[in-house]
């Protein structure tokens, strides 16, 4: 599938990450999986291991993100970090009537990273989505060593860095062919 750049919003430029890219690796009857390839990835503070659990708070850090709006304006944000800790939430309209989203299953992370570059792979269930197709936004949030956070997204509105915004819903995510 079609390798996506991430752009860094310019009022939060990294110190050392110097670009973002972001895939769909595969979409099925039970799992998204995504990668994020991160250049330039020497100084970034990884998460450590926390397990496979639900956590408020993790764009507080380094983590990596999906929303999704399947129209009529409402939207699920997915919150996902290396340290394997993840959120799930609905909004029915802009930053409005947030709440938890049902999960069936626990999404899955992977870090890799060694020097200069650096990976993470997500898998979300199938059944944790939005129906298909739906307007997409893939984003991270990086941190440095010395707590410089960059916000990275595959667009940006004017303002402040806001990944709900709706200029960040620049891609779509199809629905697979029936098998």
């Amino acid at each position: 599938m079609e390798t996506l750049l991430l752009t860094c919003h310019p009022d939060h430029p990294a110190v050392g990450v110097r670009a973002i890219a972001a895939r769909i690796t595969g979409l099925d009857a039970n799992w998204l999986t995504l990668r994020w390839r991160i250049e330039g990835a020497g100084g970034i503070v990884v998460p450590q291991p926390a397990g496979r659990r639900r956590a408020d708070g993790l764009w507080r850090t380094t983590c990596f993100e999906l929303f999704a709006m399947a129209g009529g304006g409402g939207y699920a944000e997915f919150n996902l970090s290396p340290s394997e800790n993840w959120a799930a939430y609905d909004f029915s309209g802009y930053r409005a009537g947030m709440a938890e989203r049902a999960v069936p299953r626990a999404p899955a992370c992977a870090w890799r990273g060694g020097g200069d570059l650096a990976i993470f792979d997500a898998a979300i269930p199938r059944a944790a989505l939005p129906m298909l197709p739906a307007s997409i936004g893939l984003s991270a949030v990086i941190e440095e060593t010395g707590g410089r956070i960059s916000y990275w997204a595959l667009a940006h509105a004017p303002g402040k860095a806001d990944f709900h915004a709706s200029a960040c819903f620049a891609a779509m995510l199809e629905a697979p062919p029936p098998a």
